[in-house]
């Protein structure tokens, strides 16, 4: 059952046609994991609408990809690792802050160490969490807002990360060199 297809714009789904093709102009190609999601054309939409708000919340581009990369360690996902390195590479936040959340190592900023952590406590204990366990991202300036734009990202890499899992989604090329192992 883990043979999943990774179509491109020819053998996809007729629905999932121009979702690919709308991934090659934003990505100058179809990116494996949008090839394994276009067998269901609902799901690819979903996620690169969901990519697409993640990146309209209150998040600059080291707040984004400290959620981003928290979950996608966290998931021990061999794909989105490597990709949202090149993605946090090309947004210009810094090597060190993206070996930090590669290795889990804490993050000098202690602003962003409390989103890491508000983002895993989220992951972990599935929302259920308390006072306690937010203290430091409230305190940090973080406010309901961004704790539900956590849980809007939360979303779209639950997506992307199972989909990897269930498919053995190979890393693409031009992410190879930021290949990742827990």
């Amino acid at each position: 059952m883990n043979d999943f297809t990774i179509y491109n714009i020819q053998s996809a789904p007729e629905a999932a046609k121009p979702l690919l093709e709308g991934s090659v102009k934003d990505f100058g190609m179809v990116p494996n994991l949008h090839g394994v999601m276009a067998a269901s054309p609902a799901l690819l939409e979903g996620y690169k609408k969901l990519h697409e708000l993640a990146q309209q919340t209150s998040f600059d581009a080291d707040e984004l990809t400290v959620v981003w990369m928290a979950i996608n360690v966290e998931h021990e996902c061999h794909y989105c690792v490597p990709a949202h390195t090149a993605i946090a590479k090309s947004m210009g936040v810094s090597d060190d802050l993206i070996e930090d959340l590669r290795n889990q190592t804490p993050i000098s900023d202690l602003k962003l160490e409390a989103l890491r952590e508000a983002t895993l406590a989220l992951l972990r204990q599935r929302g259920v969490v308390n006072d306690t366990d937010l203290t430091n991202f409230f305190n940090a300036g973080y406010g309901q807002q961004q704790l539900l734009d956590i849980i809007l990202i939360l979303s779209q890499k639950v997506m992307s990360n199972y989909v990897n899992h269930l498919a053995h989604t190979p890393v693409d090329a031009p992410f190879n060199k930021f290949a990742w192992n827990k």
